[in-house]
């Protein structure tokens, strides 16, 4: 196995662009891995961690590394070369006589009417750019991650004393003005605004709300670790505010894991003051401990949208559990009476952080507790994330499994793989798992899936097993793939596409319940 490389001095990407390059270049056969980064001190460590050499590189200079064959890290690197070629655009008189714009600054002279920055550079300077941007007027969206604390609280406290607001650091989902900005799906504009500190967890709310024929004014991110005590907040707060203030809204859609106690107390103390109905998801929180006068608390992703689009809609909110139809329920017992004695497992392999942690929930409040890399209270941490152990849902875009590689949004070959080695395990029942659609994924996320769903379904069916494949596709109609064909190619291949991440969680566990012999 050889290991290679090449730098390219002074040239600078942002980090969407790297990833979507990175894709490209691990998808060539033969490369075993493969990274596409700005030569920042941490992604050095990194490419060093993963065992793809050392560099005495700086900071402006743009690295490929890769690993596998000789002749396949050779075509890569030749790859790579041609695509970052093809990514600084061309030469010709228009682009010569064009002058570049190489700062915040610059561009906001060249526009005055800019208000929105995108920070997408090495985490170890996304701060100092943020700043930069907040101090020359412009929200903020940083979509970098591995900003310290300490940073963010610098950015938010200045932003909050200028009126201005930092979505991120590590927001990876906005929707500002109908664009979607990161990984973000296309809806239609409407009435319902969305603040989330969960990217996937405000993506299937979206997507939802879209569905059910309204639309989002705004969705703005925060972050992961706004909520937290050091941070307090102070993103979702001002977010809050600014749809409360926005004559498009009409309903607010709070999204998070849970919340440190006394921040979850100011944001729901705000969201009761709104002069707006607000429906509030803390994941894993009883939507009752929430609930508030004009805030309405949710149980689930899909049900925060669904209530939401009940109120814009002047109706009551519906609530309840989700319902398994007779037919799925014929279908799910079908499956689990032709299965195995070895087969009691759930595998949930999820390229969506939330989605992982919604479905850890979902088989917990039914008495079935899982592994995980990522796990929820009550549920244990994996010894090895490789490898599954008893009933175990991974979250594969988690930063043990990104680190040299793209993330499964943008290249699901490791989710994948992941999924045929579960299929391989006579231990398994079900493969529960997501496909995210929309601007930043795959374009194609299903291709390699259903190809791999098909021969591992006929290898287990030789050896006397029926694996059941149970799958959410997260999307719309007018995102750049085709969710209807996604969905159609997934059914025919045998999957259950539930209708959303939760509900596809409930048909697992009614499952596993039936081969574990748990009282759902």
């Amino acid at each position: 196995m050889a290991t290679s490389s090449r730098f390219y001095p002074n040239l600078y990407k942002d980090s969407v662009s790297l990833m979507t390059v990175s894709a490209q270049v691990t998808s060539v056969q033969g490369i075993t891995a493969a990274s596409v980064v700005m030569a920042s001190a941490t992604n050095v460590v990194n490419l060093a961690q993963a065992g793809l050499g050392t560099f005495e590189v700086r900071p402006n200079d743009l690295v490929v590394a890769v690993s596998g064959t000789e002749e396949a890290c050779a075509e890569a690197l030749a790859l790579a070369d041609s695509l970052l070629s093809a990514a600084s655009g061309g030469g010709g008189d228009e682009a010569v006589a064009a002058a570049p714009v190489t700062s915040i600054q610059t561009a906001v002279a060249k526009d005055p009417a800019l208000n929105l920055a995108l920070i997408s550079v090495p985490g170890d300077y996304a701060a100092a750019e943020a700043m930069k941007a907040l101090r020359l007027g412009l929200d903020v969206m940083v979509f970098s991650d591995n900003v310290s604390p300490e940073a963010e609280l610098a950015l938010k406290q200045y932003a909050r004393e200028v009126d201005l607001m930092v979505m991120g650091p590590d927001c990876g989902t906005s929707i500002v003005n109908g664009i979607p900005l990161g990984f973000a799906n296309v809806v239609r504009r409407g009435p319902i605004g969305v603040v989330g500190a969960s990217g996937t967890g405000t993506q299937e709310v979206t997507v939802r709300v879209h569905q059910n024929g309204s639309g989002i004014s705004q969705a703005l991110g925060t972050g992961g670790h706004d909520l937290a005590d050091a941070i307090g907040g102070i993103s979702m707060l001002h977010g809050l505010a600014a749809l409360g203030a926005d004559p498009g809204t009409s309903v607010i859609v709070l999204v998070s894991k849970p919340p440190s106690p006394d921040v979850a107390a100011k944001v729901l103390a705000a969201a009761e003051a709104s002069d707006k109905p607000v429906v509030v998801i803390f994941l894993g929180a009883d939507p009752t401990s929430v609930t508030r006068n004009g805030v309405y608390g949710a149980a689930y992703l899909a049900q925060a949208a669904d209530m939401a689009v009940d109120l814009a809609r002047g109706d009551q909110p519906r609530t309840g559990d989700i319902v398994i139809s007779n037919d799925v329920r014929r279908v799910l017992s079908d499956l689990a009476r032709s299965m195995a004695p070895s087969q009691r497992y759930v595998r949930g392999i999820f390229s969506g952080g939330t989605f992982c942690y919604e479905a850890q929930l979902v088989h917990r409040a039914r008495d079935i507790s899982a592994y995980s890399n990522t796990p929820v209270t009550g549920n244990a941490a994996l010894t090895d994330i490789r490898t599954s152990v008893q009933n175990t849902i991974v979250d594969m875009g988690d930063d043990e499994f990104t680190q040299g590689r793209p993330h499964p949004m943008i290249d699901p070959s490791q989710k994948d793989a992941r999924i045929r080695d579960e299929v391989a395990d006579p231990t398994t029942a079900v493969v529960l798992f997501d496909v995210v659609l929309g601007y930043g994924s795959a374009d194609d996320p299903t291709a390699e899936l259903i190809s791999i769903i098909g021969s591992s379904k006929a290898k287990a069916r030789a050896e006397g097993r029926t694996v059941a494949f149970i799958g959410y596709v997260c999307g719309t109609d007018l995102d750049p793939q085709d969710r209807a064909k996604a969905v159609a190619g997934l059914k025919a291949a045998g999957v259950l596409v539930a209708s959303s991440n939760a509900e596809a969680a409930v048909w697992s566990a009614a499952l596993i319940a039936e081969r574990q012999g748990v009282t759902p």
